[in-house]
C-alpha cells in the first residue's frame, strides 16, 4: 500500500528536520568544549616523606622543583594520610574510603571489598579520561585491573588518543624507607628471603652529602652515629626525588601540556625515620600537598588570592577532589569532602582520622585525631610497646643503634619512652609540640580538651563502622569471607558493645576488673576478645583472678585462648605455653600470627621445646610476617643468627 505525502507535507517535514540539526549543533559544539575543556590531572607521589620541603620551612632541604611549584601554586599546610604507612594509605587514595571502615588497614592484607566500591580511576576511564599508573600499586585488597588504562613501570599519559583528558599517576620511590638501609641491611633482607645477591651494589654506606650537624634531630631520637647518618642520608634522598618531580614537570611542559595540567605533588605517608613512618603522630600522619593549577581552570581554585592553605586535608577526600576537577559524579559511598572544584566547598573538615592496625608482622591497635591545634591518640594496646621488633624496620642501622643505646641505658626518659608500654591516651599541642613529646592527656589544664576529643573519636569510629576492633585472627571465622563492610551493616557486629568494651578494657583501670572477668561469659567472641586483653593489661595477677582465667584457658575462639594463656603465663602459670605453641599448627595463619607475637613474651627455657616447630616456620619464605616473626624468636631467644 502506498503512502501518499503532499508537498506541503513534506516541506514542513524538511522544516522540522532542518531545526533539529541546527538546534543540535550548539549540543555538540558543547559536548565538544566540555571534552577540550575538562582538564589533564597529574598526581606526582613520593613514598615515604613527612614535609621535609624546603617550601614547607625546612631550611636543610634542597627541593627547588617543589618549591617552585609550590610558589605558583596551592601550598596545604595541613594535609594528612590516613594511616601511616603504604598499603593502607594507598587503599584510601584509590577508594576513597577510611581503611578502617573497609577492612584495609593492617598491612599487606588482602580482605574483599564490596562490590560496590571502584577504585575511583574507573569512573574517569568510563567518563572518557586515559588514566595511567606508574608503576606502584600497594591497595592492600585484590587489584581492579580495569581502573587503567594502563599501570606499569612504563606507564605514560603520552600513549593516550590525540586531545583525550587523562588522568596519570607516577610514583616516585627514591624515597623509600629502604633508601637509608646500609648495604648490610639491604642483603640480610634478600638473603631472608632467598634472593641473589645484587649484582651492581650501590654503596649506601657512603657519607652523605647534607651535614648531619645542621639538621635538627628531634628529642624522642638519641643522636647516635648512625642516626645522624640516616637523617643525612635521608635529606639526600629527598633531594634526589625533588630532581625526578623536576624531570617529571619539564617533561609535561616539554609535551606542551604544562598550562593544561592541574598537578598534585604529595607523599603516601610520612616518614622514615624512626618514630615517623607506622606511627600515629605528626611524624608520621602528616604530608606535603602542593596543587598546581593552571590560569585556565582558574575557576577551579576556590582559594582566589591565597597561597598557603590552612584547610584540613585527609586522603579520603582525594578522590572525591579529583572526580570533582574532572567533572564526574561523586558517589555516595565516598567517605572524604572535595577540597578543590567550582562547586563550593566552603564546608572544612572537623577532623583528620588516622587509625593503625597490624604493621608488618606486630599487632596493635590505635585510633587518632588531628582537630583545631590538638592531637588526640588513644591506644587499644597499651601493653606492647611502640617500638615491638619489626623486622623491615630494624633493617636501618639507626633503629638498631636507638635499641643498643636503651639497652645501655643511654637514652633519655623521652627516648627510652619508644620501648615501653604505651600510655591509654596521648594529647598534644601541636603548634607548641609538633613532635609530640609532652603528652598532656593527664593535665587537668587540658582535661575540657581531651574529653571533647575522646568524645570526637569515639562517635567517628561508630559512624564508619569501625571493623578494626575485629582482630584478624577472627575474621576469617566471623566474617565467613564475607567483606568486613558489609559484615558491620549485617547486624552480627555488635558495635557499639565492642567498642565499649574496648574502651574499657584499653583503659588500664583496676575498678573495670569485675567486668572484665564477667565478660570472659560473653556469648559474643568479640566481646571476650576484648575482655581478655583488657586482664592482659591490667596483670592482675591474684590468685582469684587466675583461677578464672584457667576456667576459660580452653575458650572455642583460638583468638580468645590465647590472650587468656599469655596472661597465665605472665601470672607464674608456664604451662599455658602448650596452648600458645599448639597454635602454631592452626591453619588460619592470622591466628599462628597471634601466637608467635605471644610467644615473644615468654622465657627461653620454655620455649625450648618447641624451638624445631619455630625453626619450621622460620624456613617458610611463602609467608613473610611468620618468617619475621619466627627468626626474631631464634635471635632474641636462643642466639641463633639467621
Amino acid at each position: 500500500m502506498l503512502i501518499q505525502v503532499s508537498l506541503k507535507t513534506l516541506n514542513i517535514m524538511k522544516k522540522t528536520l532542518l531545526i533539529c540539526i541546527v538546534s543540535f549543533v550548539p549540543f555538540l559544539q558543547t559536548l565538544a568544549q566540555s571534552a577540550e575543556s575538562r582538564p589533564n590531572i597529574l598526581w606526582i607521589v613520593s613514598e615515604d616523606n613527612s614535609p621535609f620541603i624546603g617550601a614547607y620551612g625546612d631550611i636543610v632541604a634542597h627541593t627547588p622543583n617543589i618549591d617552585g611549584l609550590a610558589e605558583k601554586g596551592l601550598l596545604f599546610n595541613n594535609a594528612y594520610c590516613t594511616a601511616a604507612v603504604c598499603a593502607p594509605s594507598r587503599s584510601t587514595l584509590i577508594t576513597g574510603m577510611y581503611p578502617a571502615s573497609l577492612g584495609t588497614e593492617n598491612m599487606r592484607s588482602s580482605y574483599p571489598v564490596p562490590d560496590f566500591v571502584k577504585f575511583f580511576p574507573k569512573y574517569l576511564r568510563e567518563a572518557g579520561y586515559y588514566t595511567s599508573n606508574n608503576a606502584k600499586k600497594d591497595y592492600n585488597s585484590a587489584d581492579q585491573i580495569d581502573a587503567w588504562d594502563e599501570s606499569s613501570k612504563t606507564a605514560t599519559y603520552q600513549n593516550r588518543k590525540n586531545g583525550q583528558p587523562f588522568f596519570a599517576v607516577f610514583n616516585i620511590e627514591i624515597s623509600h624507607e629502604s633508601s637509608i638501609f646500609g648495604e648490610d641491611g639491604k642483603a640480610k633482607m634478600r638473603k631472608r628471603f632467598g634472593l641473589p645477591p645484587e649484582k651492581e651494589v650501590k654503596n649506601s654506606n657512603q657519607s652523605p652529602r647534607h651535614n648531619a650537624q645542621e639538621i635538627k634531630i628531634p628529642a624522642y631520637l638519641p643522636k647516635t652515629p648512625e642516626m645522624l647518618h640516616d637523617w643525612a642520608l635521608y635529606y639526600d634522598k629527598i633531594e634526589e626525588m625533588d630532581y625526578r618531580v623536576g624531570e617529571l614537570l619539564q617533561q609535561l611542559k616539554k609535551d606542551g601540556l604544562d598550562e593544561e595540567t592541574i598537578v598534585f605533588y604529595y607523599a603516601d605517608n610520612g616518614g622514615v625515620l624512626g618514630r615517623s613512618k607506622r606511627f600515629m603522630y605528626e611524624s608520621g600522619l602528616h604530608i606535603p600537598l602542593v596543587v598546581h593549577i593552571p590560569e585556565k581552570y582558574k575557576n577551579l581554585n576556590p582559594y582566589k588570592q591565597q597561597n598557603k592553605i590552612n584547610r584540613l586535608v585527609d586522603f579520603t577526600d582525594f578522590a572525591p577532589t579529583v572526580l570533582q576537577l574532572a567533572g564526574v559524579n561523586i558517589p555516595d559511598y565516598f567517605q572524604g569532602k572535595p577540597f578543590l572544584g567550582a562547586t563550593d566547598i566552603s564546608q572544612d573538615k572537623d577532623y583528620a582520622f588516622g587509625s593503625r592496625g597490624r604493621m608488618d608482622e606486630r599487632i596493635d591497635l590505635v585510633r587518632t585525631i588531628r582537630s583545631g591545634n590538638y592531637r588526640y591518640v588513644r591506644n587499644f594496646m597499651p601493653h606492647r610497646p611502640y617500638g615491638q621488633h619489626l623486622n623491615f624496620l630494624w633493617l636501618a642501622s639507626s633503629i638498631q643503634s636507638w635499641e643498643k643505646a636503651f639497652k645501655e641505658g643511654k637514652l633519655t626518659e623521652v627516648q627510652a619512652r619508644f620501648f615501653k608500654p604505651k600510655p591509654t591516651e596521648e594529647l598534644y599541642d601541636i603548634a607548641k609540640d609538633p613532635d609530640n613529646i609532652h603528652n598532656l592527656a593527664t593535665d587537668p589544664n587540658y582535661k575540657a580538651v581531651l574529653e571533647d576529643l575522646r568524645k570526637e573519636t569515639k562517635a567517628h569510629l561508630l559512624t564508619i563502622k569501625d571493623v578494626g576492633f575485629i582482630p584478624e585472627s577472627a575474621i576469617a571465622s566471623i566474617s565467613g569471607g564475607q567483606p568486613l563492610y558489609d559484615f558491620a551493616r549485617s547486624g552480627n557486629y555488635n558495635l557499639t558493645a565492642v567498642i565499649e568494651r574496648a574502651y574499657l578494657a584499653s583503659s588500664n583501670d583496676e575498678t573495670a576488673l569485675p567486668t572484665l572477668l564477667k565478660g570472659l561469659n560473653d556469648q559474643d567472641p568479640l566481646i571476650r576478645y576484648w575482655s581478655a586483653t583488657g586482664l592482659l593489661i591490667l596483670n592482675n595477677q591474684s590468685v582469684s583472678t587466675s583461677n578464672v582465667l584457667r576456667h576459660h584457658l580452653y575458650d572455642d575462639a583460638p583468638y580468645v585462648r590465647l590472650v587468656i594463656a599469655e596472661q597465665l603465663y605472665k601470672s607464674g602459670f608456664f604451662d599455658a605455653i602448650e596452648v600458645l605453641a599448639s597454635a602454631l599448627d592452626n591453619q588460619d595463619p592470622m591466628v599462628r600470627i597471634q601466637a608467635l607475637n605471644s610467644l615473644q613474651e615468654t622465657r627461653a627455657e620454655h620455649l625450648k621445646p618447641y624451638h624445631e616447630s619455630i625453626k619450621r616456620i622460620s624456613e617458610n619464605k611463602d609467608s613473610e610476617y611468620e618468617l619475621n616473626l619466627a627468626n626474631y624468636l631464634l635471635e632474641s631467644k636462643f642466639n641463633e643468627n639467621i
